[in-house]
């Protein structure tokens, strides 16, 4: 036992005798989790939520597109300015716009028809940023809402929609419509002329067809009537990715210490390869363990980061992925060859695991087969595991399976790293 806490000691002094290594090794990713924190950070209860930047072009000048303009820019999730069809083009080209609405010559007019008859629609052309589809959709739907409300108030008292009911009315014998639906059709029609006239149509400001619904919004967190806080995320991505980095350092200085002929010299010490490994393997869960806490503490004190769930839970979690990177580390210098060469192989390792562990983004964002094959990452159950402690404030229990899966992963790594290490270079 005294052979094997020296060796902790002497790499956690190793580590520790180079400040400037040290200092970098805790800020790096503190200053990317920020980064990313304040990007994904949520909307707050007293900030204003971000509008979609729309361009509205309106080639028909009716009533009906003046009205589905001046709804669009009163819609508080879009910043509507009106634009030329080339202006909007080339904004939604250089990234500027998300959407361009336009609306055609003729418009109104042919809308007011397709609402009581079954005549051709007319389009709406939508022009898009390809790489914000997700908007677009969005603005679809809200634009579908304001055109029935605009088409429905104009066709029910507006001076357009009279000279559309009494020209449907005049043209509607030679319609085709089968008989019975021409009779209804007509007496719906005579009800609307008769409404114009002894009211004055539908008073101003009461559209007669709005969305049948509101949508009443509230984010399900740990604590009531608290935002989300996308810090708690972005700490947790970018402290599961910097562990990881961490293991890969520690496997470069065991291929190193291995071409020096280290290893070889501690082969003719009375010293076990398990213990030799062992020690190392617990010097790098003690350090990646530290970044860890240091990472978290200072998005607690600065970002109000908290752990809404359990507090056993989450050192279950950090201290099961600081094991099983550890035990990452000591599987690269197992498989590596060179430290150069491996060093390279085993970065890309790690950028390709957090990234499909949902440590940049998170991982609901992907498609549904990625976020079932993202299960055999352990990156995935660690970002998971500390999302579920913080910010989502789940019980001891949500910490049971990650820790599980992320020690198993452990275990894996290091029986692979004991079958597979060498003392000498091959």
């Amino acid at each position: 036992m005294a052979a094997f806490i020296a060796l902790v000691c002497k790499d956690l002094q190793l580590f520790f005798g180079d400040r400037r290594a040290v200092v970098l090794s805790f800020a790096i990713p503190i200053v990317i989790a920020s980064f990313f924190g304040s990007i994904f950070k949520g909307q707050s209860n007293d900030s204003e939520p971000a509008k979609i930047p729309v361009a509205v072009v309106d080639q028909d000048s009716s009533a009906i597109s003046s009205e589905i303009v001046a709804a669009l820019q009163l819609d508080k999730a879009l910043a509507v300015h009106t634009s030329s069809l080339e202006d909007a083009r080339q904004s939604v080209r250089a990234g500027r716009t998300a959407v361009a609405v336009v609306i055609p010559t003729g418009f109104g007019d042919a809308a007011g028809r397709a609402f009581f008859q079954r005549t051709a629609r007319p389009n709406v052309d939508v022009l898009f940023d390809p790489s914000r589809a997700a908007e677009m959709s969005m603005v679809r739907g809200m634009l579908t809402g304001h055109v029935m409300e605009a088409v429905g108030k104009e066709m029910f008292g507006g001076t357009q929609g009279r000279s559309l009911v009494d020209e449907t009315l005049r043209e509607l014998d030679s319609s085709g419509m089968p008989q019975a639906q021409r009779d209804l059709l007509r007496n719906l029609l005579h009800s609307v002329q008769e409404l114009n006239k002894t009211t004055g149509g539908v008073p101003a400001g009461q559209p007669v067809m709005t969305v049948p619904y509101t949508v009443k919004e509230s984010a399900v967190t740990a604590r009531e009537n608290v935002a989300y806080n996308g810090y708690a995320h972005s700490f947790a991505g970018m402290g599961v990715q910097f562990l990881l980095f961490t293991a890969i350092e520690l496997g470069m200085g065991i291929l190193l210490e291995r071409e020096r002929g280290l290893w070889k010299r501690f082969r003719s010490a009375p010293l076990s390869r398990l213990m030799l490994l062992g020690a190392r393997a617990t010097s790098g869960t003690i350090l990646t363990l530290l970044m860890l806490v240091v990472s978290f503490s200072f998005a607690i004190v600065v970002f109000r980061v908290r752990i809404d769930g359990s507090l056993l839970g989450f050192a279950l979690v950090a201290v099961s992925c600081s094991i099983m990177a550890a035990a990452f580390g000591l599987l690269v210098a197992a498989i590596g060859n060179t430290a150069a060469a491996t060093r390279r192989v085993a970065t890309f390792a790690v950028l390709i695991m957090v990234m499909l562990g949902g440590a940049w983004v998170p991982s609901f964002i992907f498609p549904a087969w990625l976020q079932t094959i993202t299960l055999v990452i352990p990156a995935r159950w660690a970002v998971d595991g500390l999302d579920a402690m913080t910010w989502r404030g789940l019980p001891l229990q949500s910490a049971v399976m990650p820790t599980i899966v992320m020690l198993g992963f452990a275990v894996l790594f290091g029986a692979l790293t004991l079958s597979r290490f060498r003392w000498e270079e091959s």
